[in-house]
């Protein structure tokens, strides 16, 4: 198995749409409910807790396998733009998926997916900073803009010390970071009029 079809099989499998497919499942079309985003978040609001989470697991091994698969068919540190590439393939997917007309998710989970195989430590400290902000906004897109934030301040300034060694994985969570906060501009505006969607906490 070369490069080029390793980035298609990437892109193929990012594009699988587990949201659309497992509220089909169910009789729904998060298309047409909720926030109308194929991603865990609408996936929790509409179709419940458990299949949000099913969404989400999904959602991240789509990031996750093609990292896996490619750094087993090819040496990693020799080939690690290529797999880095695999990465943003299944990321492009996820976003731009050919299945649904290139109308696909804002790419949290499917990246969070990639960063376990490429950068756990980082993805670690950003779910961090997801958790605190989220239990403290209660606002997913929030907690998602600020760890994604995060995520790029540490690959810099931490893990690549600035621009180092691992370039190919700081230059993916650039262009990656560029894309999800791109895919959150409704959500920032919102935010910022204070209109934002929050997950209330249940009383006991």
């Amino acid at each position: 198995m070369n490069q080029y079809t390793l980035l298609i099989i990437s892109y193929l499998v990012g594009a699988i749409p587990f949201g659309l497919l497992i509220g089909k499942a169910k009789g729904i079309d998060l298309r047409q409910h909720g926030s109308k985003n194929l991603g865990a978040t609408n996936a929790v609001r509409v179709l419940g807790k458990p299949l949000g989470i099913v969404v989400f697991i999904l959602d991240f091994l789509k990031g996750a396998s093609p990292i896996w698969v490619a750094s087993y068919v090819l040496d990693y540190n020799q080939n690690l733009i290529w797999i880095v590439c695999c990465g943003f393939f299944a990321i492009i997917g996820h976003v731009f998926p050919v299945y649904l007309k290139f109308k696909g998710g804002k790419g949290v989970a499917t990246s969070a997916g990639v960063l376990v195989g490429l950068a756990p430590t980082v993805l670690g400290i950003s779910l961090l900073i997801w958790v605190l902000t989220f239990y403290t906004s209660r606002m997913v897109s929030l907690a998602s803009i600020l760890a994604t934030l995060g995520a790029i301040f540490l690959q810099i300034y931490i893990a690549d010390k600035p621009f180092g060694h691992n370039l190919p994985v700081t230059s993916l969570l650039l262009l990656v970071g560029f894309i999800i906060v791109w895919r959150h501009r409704t959500n920032i505006l919102r935010i910022i009029q204070g209109q934002e969607n929050r997950f209330e906490k249940k009383d006991n």
